[in-house]
């Protein structure tokens, strides 16, 4: 009886500590993203979230990374469309920088490069990011998929618009698994003059 006592008492402690494993086995991963303004150069290149939360340090970065690139001015941005932005990458296998083209505008900037009045970029909801031809289609079908916000696909400039709005797609939405796709009307920006129009703001 004594024997058996000891034996219990030996295995409890690895008994007790079997949730903990579990639960470091299950922990949710951390989300890293690299980012660089293509206007400024200015670059993130971290961890902005635990899996649980946003580190908030992390996102005020992010923040002044995607600033608005003819002023300086620096908005709070919405921590949903940069989740956007990272799980798209992830379904889309993407472990490249993202160049973002277009991220918080001010009023004076937005009507600079011809953006919409009501654009998400005015209050920080809003990425406008650059990839290879190669990657887009794979990357703007991951986004469609999602149906988390706005997706606009520019296949003839290499940009997909992503924004915590309402769900809604527009530009050169990519069809079915060819990737083939269909010319539709942009409510959003007319991304097709927005490189004319963002040399244009820079030289003023």
């Amino acid at each position: 009886m004594h024997r058996r006592s000891l034996l219990l008492g030996a295995l409890a402690p690895a008994a007790l500590s079997t949730p903990a494993l579990a639960t470091q086995r299950t922990a949710p991963g951390l989300r890293r993203l690299t980012l660089r303004h293509a206007a400024t150069g200015a670059r993130f290149n971290g961890v902005y979230h635990d899996g649980r939360n946003v580190d908030p340090r992390a996102l005020s970065d992010i923040s002044t990374v995607l600033a608005d690139s003819r002023s300086g001015t620096v908005h709070a941005f919405d921590p949903t469309v940069i989740d956007f932005l990272w799980e798209a990458g992830q379904r889309a296998r993407w472990r490249g920088e993202f160049l973002v083209v277009s991220g918080f505008r001010t009023p004076e900037t937005n009507a600079l490069v011809c953006g919409a009045g009501n654009s998400q970029h005015l209050t920080a909801r809003a990425l406008d990011v650059c990839l290879p031809t190669a990657q887009l289609p794979g990357f703007a079908d991951a986004a469609l998929e999602m149906r988390r916000g706005g997706v606009g696909v520019y296949n003839s400039r290499s940009f997909v618009h992503l924004d915590s709005g309402p769900v809604r797609r527009w530009g050169d939405v990519p069809g079915g698994a060819s990737g083939s796709s269909a010319p539709r009307p942009a409510p959003e920006d007319p991304i097709a003059r927005i490189a004319e129009a963002w040399a244009a703001a820079r030289r003023n």
